[in-house]
């Protein structure tokens, strides 16, 4: 297949608090995505800020700044590592083109640092009157649970170049309309949301969902993903091709457990030979035509300019584009829709990721694991006991909503999927009963102790 008959590519990246998901890392991972050896005008990145910070969308301007340098710089050399964090860090011999990246990598994360330390944009960091007019957007009573839709386009492909005159990816920042009086379904919520805007801008027919923790490690990836969703034998049926979670600066021997190579790496080997893996938040390439029914059952949503067959023929900053962008962003358009329910990313289960995939196999389609040699993206794995028990805890919470609910695995699944794949999901629900076994481990020895009591069967020498 010639570059040119690619399809175009949707990336959608998700952020909530600059504090605790650092911009810089959002930084470093747009650039990585943005830098695939991909034609670049197909190309659009979005970036979902739910916590409608100045802050994050400082950092998104100056990652397309950046950009404008460090893109032509990875076509040139032909890098691996296109994230500039870690080609920074890794041992190879420094050009002099590589040294002035350099410079002006340390010099745009010193300015983001700064920004973030402060908590505000000063006007020293704003160069122009697009950028003084986009901040001005922060008004007193702009709050993280209650302020207007925020869509602000930082980079257009059709537009846009580089400084050896290639055409730039599209980059769009938005923060979601919130308001206290509506439910925002957290991160489920803010996919639908760019699942709607990204149709009303661009309509890719592929999608890919990242964390903002995480950076593509490998500019392959998409061809590897193609190769997949575009199996003439396999392409009706293949809703999504997901690659493994995996993460970097972890020991040999995982001391932590924080890898969870059963979740991410194990058990999604055995599913593939089913219906495929199930969906794990990251790392995945959808078919935009997975969020609208089952493959024999096509759901139309609302507005047809928002469905995964429009052709999208206007520019992106059009006033046309502009209006219907903002109205399905707004807060309370899901209302009386089947958005959340029969149509995008599911609502129902703090483990969003887990529960849409399990129900997108319910329909009817199908997933592959692809794992190559090469990690496809590496992130950050919970360093600490407060993130490991948080996210253990949503899980839980997550996987016992799924399992008590009227898509239970064990009815609802068994009687969609089949047997073997409907108690493959719900052995995940059954996460719950672990508890009872960790619980007794963890006190019994501390009170076996305490009452000078055997709790161990003695050794016999």
């Amino acid at each position: 297949m010639k570059k040119s008959d690619f399809p175009a590519l949707d990336v959608f990246i998700c952020t909530a608090d600059p504090y605790k998901e650092p911009p810089i890392r959002l930084v470093s991972m747009a650039l990585s995505v943005m830098a695939y050896d991909y034609p670049t005008e197909k190309i659009s990145v979005y970036v979902s800020d739910d916590g409608g910070s100045q802050l994050t969308l400082f950092a998104c301007m100056e990652a397309a700044k950046f950009a404008s340098m460090t893109l032509p710089f990875c076509r040139k050399t032909k890098i691996i590592d296109r994230s500039p964090e870690a080609y920074l860090a890794s041992n190879h011999s420094w050009s002099s083109d590589a040294k002035k990246i350099k410079i002006m990598y340390e010099s745009m994360k010193v300015r983001v640092e700064n920004v973030l330390n402060t908590g505000k944009v000063s006007e020293e960091y704003i160069t122009n009157e697009q950028e003084h007019k986009a901040f001005h957007k922060w008004t007193d009573g702009f709050t993280r649970q209650d302020h207007s839709t925020v869509i602000q386009v930082l980079l257009e492909s059709s537009k846009n170049k580089d400084i050896t005159d290639y055409l730039m990816p599209n980059l769009i920042y938005l923060s979601r309309e919130n308001s206290k009086t509506s439910f925002h379904h957290f991160k489920a919520g803010a996919l639908n949301v760019l699942l709607r805007v990204s149709a009303a801008m661009t309509n890719a027919p592929v999608i890919l969902t990242l964390d903002c923790d995480m950076y593509s490690n490998d500019p392959q990836t998409p061809l590897h993903a193609l190769c997949k969703l575009l199996d003439p034998k396999l392409q009706s049926k293949i809703g999504y091709v997901q690659f493994p979670q995996m993460f970097r600066g972890i020991n040999k021997n995982d001391t932590y457990g924080s890898e969870y190579k059963q979740n991410f790496q194990i058990n999604p080997m055995g599913m593939d030979g089913l219906l495929g893996p199930s969906h794990v938040g990251t790392g995945c390439y959808f078919n935009r035509r997975v969020f609208f029914g089952g493959p024999s059952t096509f759901i139309s949503p609302e507005i047809t300019e928002i469905g995964p067959y429009h052709i999208v023929d206007k520019p992106i900053q059009s006033q046309q584009i502009m209006d219907l962008a903002h109205k399905v962003e707004e807060c309370n358009y899901e209302n009386n829709t089947k958005w959340g329910f029969k149509m995008g990313f599911k609502y129902g289960s703090l483990i969003e990721d887990h529960y849409t995939g399990y129900r997108q196999h319910c329909e009817g389609w199908r997933s592959i694991f692809c794992k190559p040699k090469r990690p496809a993206f590496l992130g950050d794995a919970p360093i600490s006991l407060i993130d490991g028990l948080n996210q253990g805890q949503r899980w839980v919470i997550g996987m016992m909503q799924v399992g008590f609910s009227k898509y239970c695995p064990i009815s609802f699944g068994t009687r969609s999927m089949g047997l073997i794949m409907g108690l493959t999901y719900a052995y995940y629900c059954a996460l719950l009963g672990r508890l009872i076994p960790f619980t007794i481990y963890a006190f019994l020895p501390q009170l076996a102790l305490l009452n000078r009591v055997t709790a161990f069967p003695k050794v016999c020498i």
